[in-house]
């Protein structure tokens, strides 16, 4: 995919055209993957950008280290520099601000309508737990079915959690394991017989069924969407 650099609407050219024209051919190669279901990384990256914009527009300070410096004076004693920023708020910021308020008016449909696919995913997926689940069911497997197709796809999954001084947030890694194809016999039942035979090192792990009755793209769409609403089901379950 096409993308912006971090502080694309500060580099070079400081031209409200030049900038217009960059951010609408990135918005246009979103929206091309947002019209065939492709959410990741495209919603990622957007949301990114969106906010590092807003963070712009809160503490112009901090993004202001990215603009060139010059030395004006030099302290040799303390052995300390100090700088004068070179872009105050003059006329260039003030062409900086047009280029942001533009992308923010235009990023925010594109945030939406990605944020719409999301949650439409999110409602056609199905999770079911496999058996009992075990007290801490913070690492397991969980089966991936798209939609009508037969394959099954196994990942292992470790859920992390991480605080800071507001708020406690559960992230999740997985590791891909292995595929089985649906059956009469190749149940959810028996693929978690199976992995608990073939991978000794989870003896007791939790088994979740994660399906869609809609298909999606797997690796840009069902499989984070599904990684996400399995983090959800057991933070509410536990």
């Amino acid at each position: 995919m096409k993308s912006l650099g971090i502080n694309w609407f500060i580099e070079g050219s400081i031209d409200f055209e030049h900038k217009k024209y960059i951010l609408l051919d990135y918005l246009q190669e979103i929206n091309r993957h947002f019209d065939r279901s492709r959410l990741y990384p495209n919603l990622t990256d957007l949301i990114f950008h969106y906010n590092n914009l807003l963070d712009f527009k809160r503490t112009k300070s901090i993004v202001q280290q990215a603009f060139p410096q010059r030395m004006t004076q030099a302290d040799i004693e303390a052995v300390k520099l100090t700088y004068e920023k070179i872009i105050q708020d003059d006329a260039s910021m003030q062409e900086i601000e047009s280029i942001i308020s533009y992308a923010l008016y235009k990023m925010n449909p594109a945030i939406q309508t990605g944020k719409e696919i999301y949650d439409f995913v999110e409602s056609h997926l199905n999770i079911d737990p496999v058996g009992l689940v075990p007290l801490m069911p913070y690492s397991g497997y969980f089966s991936l079915r798209n939609g009508k197709e037969r394959t099954n796809w196994v990942y292992e999954y470790q859920i992390t959690i991480f605080e800071n001084k507001d708020d406690k947030f559960r992230g999740i890694n997985i590791q891909f394991v292995d595929t089985y194809e649906q059956s009469i016999t190749t149940t959810p039942e028996f693929i978690k017989l199976d992995l608990i035979n073939k991978h000794r090192h989870l003896p007791n792990p939790a088994v979740y069924y994660v399906a869609s009755d809609i298909s999606f793209p797997l690796e840009q769409t069902l499989l984070p969407v599904a990684k996400r609403s399995l983090v959800k089901y057991i933070s509410k379950a536990a």
